[in-house]
């Protein structure tokens, strides 16, 4: 079965589409979710959280958008930053840097024609060491851009004007590979 159709499936509330699309990404999700919260018994809680609310706004999804992996991406970073700012978590700041996330990822399912690892870290290694940095802290560490604005000592605006311009100098990296 092609994917559109498994995921079109899944949006009418298909129980065969959702347990087929469990199969196929949750052991991704749940490595994405134990590289940020680093404690494997909670990333497999918080994924099978990310299913029921993946399974609860499915119609949500918008394949022009994006593609279905990365919004259940999303969600699932989403998910473990929020417990990282838990009140449980809080006093946990962890250390991670990109090299250790990309590294941690497991190659996509080609079907969907998602980015390979190694792909992802040269576009990551061509970009400036402020936007790795940025990066860094906002998405993989789970920072508020104004808790990073405190560590590196610059006003939010700088922030959010900087992670804006990084980002759109990743997508052309993408665009270029």
């Amino acid at each position: 079965m092609q994917p559109e159709e498994l995921i079109s499936q899944f949006q009418r509330k298909d129980i065969k589409a959702f347990e087929r699309l469990y199969e196929m990404y949750a052991e991704n999700i749940c490595g994405v979710i134990n590289t940020i919260v680093r404690d494997q018994t909670r990333a497999e809680e918080i994924c099978h959280d990310v299913f029921i609310k993946i399974w609860e706004y499915s119609d949500r999804y918008d394949a022009s958008k994006g593609r279905f992996f990365t919004w259940i991406l999303n969600i699932a970073r989403n998910a473990a930053i929020d417990e990282l700012r838990s009140k449980s978590h809080k006093q946990q700041k962890l250390n991670l840097s990109t090299d250790y996330f990309v590294g941690r990822l497991e190659h996509p399912d080609e079907e969907e024609g998602e980015i390979d690892i190694s792909r992802m870290q040269q576009m990551l290694k061509k970009l400036k060491k402020k936007c790795i940095e940025l990066i860094e802290l906002l998405y993989f560490k789970g920072y508020s851009q104004k808790e990073a604005s405190g560590m590196l000592e610059i006003p939010v605006g700088t922030v959010k004007t900087r992670i804006r311009s990084c980002i759109s100098q990743l997508r052309k990296n993408m665009n270029e590979q």
